[in-house]
């Protein structure tokens, strides 16, 4: 059973909506509204699969409608009844999330149709939502020390955490980071053995440092693994390099408001700060990073 809920402030729309709809080949249960807060009451109540929305109304009109949809409820798709006169609008509703529109003066030709294709692709996306929720992915990369390395790995990660739909764009940035600093303390400090003591004091012989060491042996053939394992209700990142590795403890805690500028230390506080969980193995050349999904 689908079940549809046509807004409009209008009887004898609304009238012709029922009229269209009723005779589509579908199973379907129609819902009614005379506005855009009736319409958000209803969707609070009930399981609705579709909204058909006009977009000229008083109180919440249909923008505001798709707006709050968007936010609240973004799995419903909203379908636009366009009337001439609210071409701006609509042009605004669509940008916001509705999913496509229907003219008016179309209604009995196309609005089956449209409705049609609109659940066929939403019903695609919660399938493939459900899905997700088994999914459990593991990842290995094999870096050599190549700096530039860096920001690529963390873009794929990025790509595949938007992918599984883990986290908002910020918590994904925050992610981001995390991996980033992991990474680079790895190639950096781990395999490459320049420790940020330089960078505080000389920044030139700092960089031409990791430039020398990227072809000097026993540094150049060391590499960093990382491994990434995914789902929806947690990630976990394993970064190890081949250093010798280090005593984690010895660094002055990085959070403490003294040691907030200290070169020394930075990529463990944001790591920390930004993941749930990060600890180091017994010889301090591998770290793992985890992040739990935040309860809806």
């Amino acid at each position: 059973m689908t079940r549809i809920l046509v807004v409009d402030d209008e009887y004898v729309d609304r009238e012709v909506a029922r009229r269209c709809l009723s005779s589509w080949d579908g199973d379907v249960e129609l819902e009614f509204a005379n506005d855009g807060a009736e319409a958000l009451a209803i969707v609070d109540a009930k399981t609705i699969d579709l909204v058909l929305t006009d977009l000229r109304m008083p109180d919440v009109d249909g923008l505001e409608l798709v707006e709050r949809l968007r936010d609240e409820h973004p799995l419903i798709p909203v379908v636009l009844m366009t009337a001439r006169g609210s071409e701006q609008i609509a042009v605004k509703a669509l940008a916001a999330g509705a999913a496509s529109y229907v003219p008016k003066d179309e209604i009995e030709e196309e609005l089956c149709e449209t409705i049609a294709q609109v659940l066929d692709v939403a019903e695609a996306r919660r399938t493939r939502s459900e899905l997700l929720a088994f999914l459990h992915r593991e990842t290995h990369f094999e870096l050599t020390n190549d700096i530039h390395l860096i920001h690529p790995l963390v873009a794929y990660f990025q790509d595949s955490l938007e992918r599984l739909e883990f986290g908002n764009e910020a918590v994904r940035t925050r992610i981001g980071m995390a991996l980033s600093e992991g990474v680079a303390n790895a190639i950096v400090r781990g395999n490459l053995e320049v420790g940020s003591e330089l960078r505080a004091t000389d920044r030139d012989a700092y960089d031409a440092l990791i430039v020398e060491r990227q072809g000097q042996e026993p540094y150049a053939d060391r590499r960093v693994y990382c491994t990434a394992m995914e789902s929806v209700a947690e990630v976990r990142y394993t970064i190890r390099d081949e250093g010798n590795g280090f005593d984690p403890a010895s660094v002055p805690d990085p959070t403490a408001a003294e040691n907030l500028l200290a070169v020394s230390g930075r990529g463990i506080m944001l790591m920390r700060t930004f993941m749930d969980e990060v600890k180091y193995n017994a010889k301090g050349n591998a770290v793992t990073l985890v992040k739990l999904a935040e309860p809806e």
